[in-house]
């Protein structure tokens, strides 16, 4: 049975929980996976720690929580510090590098990429710079088809916003497939 097991972390107000979602949605009802999706929040709601776990399958999932995850999406130095050393052996671990210094030396597939600078001098909004994150991500790791992505961002966001959210998710893609 294939499982890939992730967890997106960083701070509230980051869209880590949204992009999450997003990811887990489009495995189940576009590409017939299962998926299951926890998260927890630091004491502050805006500005405070945010961790969300995904476990993909194809088969059953017994237990929701990511004790040592494949793939690690850590968007602040603090998620970075607490969560690197839970990685599992070889798995990847995605940074952004405006935000985190990479600094401990895992046993991992370690990416930094300048995702923030790059919305924020393309598109000009920092909203999406958590669609872009995924967009990146998938870039790397194709854990679902991007069609099945960008169907799940068009079913969850404002239709006005549609645009913005598959032109970030398309900048991200271009970063993680370089």
């Amino acid at each position: 049975m294939n499982r890939t097991r992730l967890v997106f972390s960083g701070s509230g107000g980051q869209g880590v929980i949204t992009a999450a979602i997003i990811l887990a949605e489009a495995a189940v009802m576009y590409e017939g996976l299962n998926a299951t999706q926890s998260q927890s929040y630091g004491a502050a709601a805006r500005g405070g720690a945010t961790r969300s776990d995904i476990i993909l399958a194809d088969g059953p999932i017994n237990f929701p929580v990511v004790n040592e995850p494949n793939i690690l999406v850590c968007l602040t130095q603090e998620a970075y510090n607490s969560f690197a050393p839970i990685i599992r052996p070889g798995g990847t671990l995605l940074t952004d590098s405006r935000f985190v210094k990479t600094t401990k030396k895992v046993d991992a597939r370690q990416i930094e990429l300048p995702i923030y600078a790059s919305v924020m001098e393309k598109i000009g909004k920092p909203i999406v710079f958590n669609i872009s994150v995924l967009g990146a991500l998938l870039g790397i790791i194709p854990l679902v088809r991007e069609e099945s992505l960008l169907a799940t961002i068009r079913d969850r966001v404002p239709k006005d916003f549609i645009g913005l959210n598959t032109d970030a998710f398309t900048l991200g893609l271009s970063f993680g497939r370089n």
